[in-house]
């Protein structure tokens, strides 16, 4: 979320010089981790809270986490634009990325796609901070498999987009707002043969596409002052504008 979060930014302090937001990256982890220690006012999140998370925020700073709802993300698996698969099941996904898959070359997949005589995937993926790397493992792996070791981890998602698009036999995952020209998108199935879903804006408004995940900003019990202006600002239509500028789906329709 940190390409949103820096935008909020930008334009809020444009409006109101006399207030400065300070915004850091990092990781879902790393900013739930600064708001239990009460380095931060808002934790921005592409994952829900756990409950270890949610206890030490009661233990240490004496308040109940907060979620407040700020946008929709489809959580977009990108390949090379010269790869010619369109459609992955959620299975065909575990396969590539999970504990004991045994889906590692494209012709696994039925897919007839090189790169200097090799059809080896690569795989690319996030740091286990990430909120990104906690959702798809649970969406895509189930909460009791882990990845298997061998992938290519970056710690931003701008990083792992741009690592696809010049890397022929590579696959990664990252929402769908980073899509540049160099990359393609691919359609999502829940069962392995069914026709897949596209991650666009209106499939993840109706969730019809698999990898829909709420966006979500964390607080240490309610907000006052600034910081709840701010807030406040984010879930206008002004705030939320820049959702649909950066890519990404509101809480709801914009007129």
């Amino acid at each position: 979320m940190v390409n949103i979060a820096q935008a909020w930014a930008e334009r809020y302090h444009a409006e109101n010089r006399d207030v400065s937001v300070q915004v850091l990256g990092g990781g879902s982890g790393v900013g739930i981790a600064s708001l239990t220690d009460g380095n931060c006012d808002m934790a921005n999140s592409s994952r829900d809270i756990n409950e270890a998370e949610a206890l030490a925020i009661r233990q240490k700073r004496g308040k109940e986490p907060v979620e407040h709802i700020v946008g929709v993300d489809a959580l977009a698996v990108y390949v090379h634009p010269d790869n010619p698969i369109e459609s992955i099941s959620l299975e065909e996904l575990a396969g590539i990325y999970g504990e004991g898959g045994a889906i590692t070359r494209w012709s696994h997949l039925g897919v007839r796609h090189q790169s200097h005589g090799r059809d080896v995937i690569v795989r690319l993926g996030r740091q286990n901070s990430s909120g990104t790397y906690t959702y798809f493992r649970e969406a895509v792996l189930g909460k009791n498999r882990d990845f298997k070791l061998g992938s290519v981890d970056r710690s931003g998602s701008k990083d792992l987009v741009d690592l696809v698009s010049r890397t022929p036999l590579a696959i990664g995952y990252s929402g769908m707002g980073y899509a540049v020209p160099g990359v393609k998108m691919l359609e999502v199935s829940v069962p392995r043969g069914e026709r897949g879903v596209a991650p666009t804006v209106a499939n993840a408004r109706n969730r019809s596409y698999p990898l829909t995940r709420a966006l979500q900003i964390y607080t240490a019990g309610e907000l006052s002052g600034p910081a709840a202006d701010f807030l406040q600002w984010i879930v206008s239509p002004e705030g939320q504008q820049i959702v649909v500028e950066l890519g990404y789906v509101p809480m709801r329709e914009l007129k």
